[in-house]
């Protein structure tokens, strides 16, 4: 098997903080090139934020099979802070890889090479189509990497016939959980306007932050539903809460609030925006309120591509993967339009942490789920046992 271990030092090396790629998609395309890949790069964004993507393809026709998957990173923080001093070295310690984008998610594309390269060397005269596609615009603005590359394929008859995110989607153990979909994500800005005045004579203001949390109470009094049988219960939290007043005698003229709702199927985000001027409206509020979503609700339903991810689990892993909808986005919202779209991949939880790690042990059993689910990917569903 190849070993994914040095391929993500090298990934890791690379300082590819969002929107710099620092040399990061040059090691996968050097890779795939190796392969017999023919790869584009696709650069997108305005001249002070360039964004650099990765387009691989092997093979014609079907069955097409996509894997997606991103090499740029956060911030890595204070240096001092990170065991080491240096979140780019790549350095294991005691089975951990430890740097700024082992867990997410370069170890996971390291692992889907080697495995790849492992799949290719089995079946070299495989059917259909294999292509990658890599982004350097995930962790931040999300606009010019795979959200652009999307309709590019599109318009060049390139759209897979369905693709696999890469995102650390296990829980405990390799395995354990396939993401089918994931929920919406709105985010309300309002502001409610009072009357400036006196604290001690109310009866002469109107405070805006009494206002305000009229309105916010029945939204936080109750859960907006209780799931569905994939996708976990909406939430709405309060993220923001503002009224810019630094005096304790004064009440303010205006409050302002940040909310954000994930939610499932249940819910649009109109019918959403609809539920937050309710409430405003029926606490008496003067406001002003303005919604932004970046993602609406999908589901991939079980069927076909479903079962091949789940048929090559179990037989590398012996897990069981239970189909879950959980968590935030992903680069999946910008896929599921196109095609059926999943994700799997390692072990979650030390993303965009100091000390962010991944296990070798799992990049090595990844490596090999991933060979084992292009295997079932592209022989003609139904057909393999």
């Amino acid at each position: 098997m190849t070993d994914p271990l040095p391929i993500a030092q090298d990934l890791i090396r690379c300082r590819s903080v969002t929107p710099l790629d620092d040399g990061a998609l040059d090691v996968v395309q050097r890779f795939l090139e190796r392969l017999g890949f023919q790869c584009s790069r696709l650069v997108f964004g305005p001249d002070d934020y360039r964004v650099d993507n990765l387009w691989a393809q092997k093979g014609t026709g079907s069955p097409h099979f996509m894997y997606c998957g991103h090499t740029d990173v956060v911030p890595p923080g204070d240096p001092a802070h990170w065991t080491g001093g240096d979140p780019f070295a790549a350095e294991v310690r005691d089975g951990w890889l430890y740097g700024r984008g082992s867990n997410d998610m370069k170890g996971g594309v390291a692992a889907f090479l080697a495995g790849l390269k492992d799949y290719l060397a089995s079946h070299p005269d495989h059917p259909g189509t294999i292509s990658v596609l890599i982004t350097g615009d995930e962790e931040a603005r999300s606009v010019d990497g795979v959200a652009r590359v999307m309709p590019w394929l599109a318009e060049r008859g390139l759209i897979p016939d369905m693709a696999l995110v890469g995102e650390p989607s296990s829980f405990r153990r390799v395995g354990d959980v396939v993401r089918i979909g994931r929920r919406g994500s709105l985010t309300a800005h309002v502001t409610v306007h009072g009357k400036q005045g006196h604290s001690a004579a109310p009866q002469n203001a109107d405070n805006p932050i009494h206002r305000t949390l009229a309105a916010l109470a029945p939204l936080l009094a109750a859960p907006l539903d209780t799931g569905t049988p994939h996708m976990p219960p909406s939430t709405l939290q309060v993220t923001g809460l503002d009224v810019g007043n630094t005096a304790s005698n004064v009440i303010p003229a205006q409050a302002r609030a940040m909310i954000n709702i994930r939610f499932n199927n249940l819910h649009t985000r109109e019918s959403l925006t609809e539920r937050l001027h309710a409430a405003f409206t029926a606490a008496g509020c003067r406001y002003e309120l303005a919604a932004e979503s970046n993602a609406d609700p999908f589901l991939t339903e079980p069927g076909p591509f479903v079962d091949a991810l789940v048929r090559a689990i179990r037989r590398t892993t012996g897990e069981e993967p239970e189909l879950n909808a959980g968590g935030g986005t992903s680069d999946a919202r910008f896929i599921r339009a196109y095609c059926p779209v999943a994700e799997f991949g390692d072990v979650g939880g030390s993303g965009h942490q100091v000390d962010e790690r991944c296990s070798v042990e799992n990049l090595r059993q990844l490596a090999g789920v991933y060979a084992a689910i292009l295997e079932e990917c592209l022989t003609p569903m139904g057909t393999t046992a």
